[in-house]
């Protein structure tokens, strides 16, 4: 059986974004103003390259095959196919 499971929560992915922006510039010896001209971003691409998973920054969509036991997330634009 192969159904579809359509999430939406919207501050989770920004926030873990944040959370692995703020935590990569800790360590990048940058000092406090470079690093907050820097985060924007950063946020902002990562943001991009999930949305292609990541419908409006809050929709994800994944695919369980329970016969082959594999989960995987559908692509934005394959959500209503």
């Amino acid at each position: 059986m192969i159904f579809k499971v359509y999430m939406k929560d919207t501050d989770v992915l920004y926030d873990g974004i944040e959370e692995a922006v703020d935590e990569q510039l800790k360590e990048s010896g940058l000092n406090a103003g470079e690093q907050e001209a820097v985060k924007d971003l950063r946020i902002e691409a990562a943001q991009e390259v999930a949305s292609k998973w990541f419908e409006y920054g809050e929709y994800l969509t994944v695919e369980i095959d329970t016969e082959k036991e594999t989960i995987r997330v559908v692509p934005v634009g394959e959500r209503d196919e």
